[in-house]
């Protein structure tokens, strides 16, 4: 039976069927749904339809979801400030991990001119930037910290994952962005940043694979999960 509380979740983004991460989105909350009897109202959120963003008080989750660039950039920040600075639980893929690093960057650290190579390329302060190796339809490994959010998600140091990704951070800047309550919680191979997470809040992590594709292949994604209990948790002590 599902539990008496419902959340209701934001999917901040361009719906598209054709993108594998949203075909894979509702099979993974349906999935998550049916192990923990949490109640799940999700609702696509255009980035466009987010505006000053008075409208996400009305979420107890929000996720940043893949398949950018965006319509309205602004509209994704927007969102992802708003999951920032109130705690409201959130989870940020692939064009999600991009733009949260973006909105904590001009926000955050005060970068105000921190832009996306992909709508911005001819930027001096582009600090999203192409990747040396496109990971379009990569399945690769990822070494996950000890300790971190994720690594407790997945109960593991290391997963393999599927990626659709041609940008990520800018090497040189890596030192300066998580020199704060912004901290890197996965690795790959050659020690890019590959997902992150913010140090108290209730649940602020962000990766640049797409973990929810794991239910194409039949299988609960662990962050997922992760992130829908968060929420859950989140509703119950707000109320």
């Amino acid at each position: 039976m599902k539990q008496k509380h419902e959340i209701r979740i934001a999917l901040v983004g361009d719906h598209d069927d054709r993108v594998p991460a949203h075909q894979a989105i509702p099979l993974a909350l349906d999935r998550v749904e049916d192990e923990t009897g949490i109640g799940i109202e999700y609702h696509w959120l255009p980035t466009p339809d987010v505006g000053d963003g008075a409208g996400l008080h009305a979420f107890d989750g929000i996720w940043c979801v893949p398949a950018s660039p965006y319509r309205d950039m602004n509209g994704a920040l927007t969102a992802i400030r708003h999951a920032r600075e109130n705690r409201v639980p959130f989870l940020g893929t692939c064009g999600g991990f991009q733009h949260a690093l973006l909105e904590y960057a001009r926000n955050h650290l005060g970068w105000s001119d921190a832009e996306h190579a992909e709508t911005a390329p001819d930027s001096a302060r582009a600090i999203i930037t192409p990747l040396s190796c496109s990971l379009v339809e990569a399945f690769e490994p990822i070494r996950l910290l000890a300790g971190s959010r994720i690594a407790e998600a997945y109960g593991a140091l290391h997963t393999q994952e599927r990626y659709r990704c041609r940008y990520g951070l800018r090497k040189e800047l890596e030192a300066d962005v998580f020199a704060g309550p912004l901290k890197v919680s996965g690795y790959d191979e050659d020690d890019e940043v590959r997902a992150m997470e913010l140090q108290g809040h209730p649940f602020f992590v962000a990766t640049l694979f797409q973990p929810e594709r794991s239910a194409l292949q039949g299988h609960t994604p662990p962050l997922v999960k992760a992130f829908v209990q968060a929420c859950a948790q989140q509703g119950v002590a707000s109320k």
